[in-house]
């Protein structure tokens, strides 16, 4: 089988890649995807917090999510395939950001980040905090910020499926299959081989693998510095009715926002306890030991809960600075990176899609220049570092 462009991946980033690819009809693409889970119950975007938010140190970070919202805003125009209302459930109930005194300086500088970047976004004073939030403890904070509008949280298997039911639609081959090689010939890669249909021919090759990118750019000589990274989703149920909550994230760095009629909630941990991990083992003494009192400290009415369930997923978590790797090597051209979100995938699979999209038609970005996160920098070492990475 031969292709225009071969994606490995079919998660949220994958699908969004195919999906603008072949938007355009005018220029048609053969393009498939490889993808051996087409339930997606095991992949990175079905298991994660479904979170999407402005608020961010970076530039290109903001604007990615700005065009996020806008896409989810009017997912039905976009990702429909029979006039139907395509709905995920994105709730604008915004991100809290809450932060003692020695995070302020923190909070402040983000925040005027933002603002150049037209964040509808406010600072919080803990009076501000108490009248609007009632059920919190606000005892040991200093201020916080709350994002108005843009931010909140979504039906991320909703949208992955979105994506993909329009990529079909639009032509897109999805081979229900597993990549096991690449095949490299100098400066580019000519083939992969899959688990059954063996070798499968492309002009360009993107690397969409999510929590395994580094296992795939492996295969030809590439060593991409991302890694699989476990984190545990608990969710639980509360006696008191908890009004107007936004997603939390506290300043220990633990977060919890409404589900239906539960809340979810996790955090992730410290760098010595953040092995490389592919396995989905819940660990429920970290729910009990220390996200419990944590919760219940914050707020006082989550002293009474009950866990309902927990599951746990796959960051591909960018040791360099946590933010994507995007774009080709800059020594084998036809090999695409869509890696390294760090937990922002799925947030930032529109806007990125796009800008795939546009590297690969056009050689260059078009509409949101993402250079800055090149692969050149994993090279060098020049970071660019995200504050508040959740």
């Amino acid at each position: 089988m031969t292709f225009d462009i071969v994606i490995l991946g079919g998660g949220v980033v994958g699908s969004s890649i195919a999906y603008f690819l072949t938007k355009d009809a005018s220029a048609p693409l053969k393009v498939a995807v490889v993808e051996k889970d087409s339930t997606y119950q095991s992949g990175s975007t079905a298991r994660s917090a479904g979170g999407i938010r402005h608020q961010f140190s970076t530039p290109e970070n903001i604007r990615i999510s700005q065009f996020g919202s806008d896409f989810l805003r009017n997912i039905t125009e976009h990702l429909s395939t029979d006039g139907t209302k395509v709905d995920v459930s994105f709730d604008e109930g915004g991100y809290l950001f809450l932060a003692e005194e020695h995070q302020i300086p923190i909070l402040y500088n983000n925040h005027m980040v933002q603002k150049r970047e037209g964040v509808d976004i406010a600072l919080l004073d803990p009076d501000d905090l108490a009248r609007a939030y009632p059920w919190m403890n606000v005892s040991d904070l200093a201020g916080g910020s709350l994002g108005l509008s843009g931010e909140g949280w979504l039906d991320a298997y909703g949208l992955n499926q979105a994506f993909r039911k329009k990529a079909v639609q639009q032509g897109v081959t999805y081979l229900k299959e597993e990549a096991v090689s690449l095949k490299r010939e100098g400066n580019k890669v000519v083939s992969a081989r899959l688990s059954e249909s063996g070798e499968i021919f492309a002009d360009t090759f993107v690397n969409a693998a999510g929590a395994r990118a580094a296992e795939v750019a492996s295969w030809i000589d590439i060593d991409l510095a991302v890694r699989p990274k476990k984190r545990f989703v608990y969710s639980f149920s509360c006696r008191t009715e908890i009004p107007k909550c936004p997603l939390t994230v506290d300043s220990t760095g633990v977060y919890f926002r409404p589900e239906g009629a539960q809340y979810i909630c996790g955090c992730s941990p410290d760098a010595e306890n953040d092995p490389d991990c592919l396995d989905f083992d819940v660990d429920y003494s970290w729910f009990e030991e220390f996200l419990w009192p944590t919760l219940a400290n914050r707020v006082p009415a989550f002293e009474a809960i009950k866990m309902e369930s927990a599951w746990a997923g796959h960051y591909a978590y960018n040791l360099l600075d946590q933010n994507a790797v995007l774009g080709a090597h800059p020594e084998v051209s036809n090999f695409i990176f869509a890696n390294g979100f760090s937990g922002h995938g799925l947030q930032q699979a529109p806007a990125v899609g796009r800008a795939i999209s546009e590297l690969i038609r056009f050689g260059k970005y078009q509409t949101l220049d993402l250079s800055v996160f090149g692969f050149d920098r994993m090279l060098t070492g020049k970071a660019i570092k995200e504050i508040n990475v959740v």
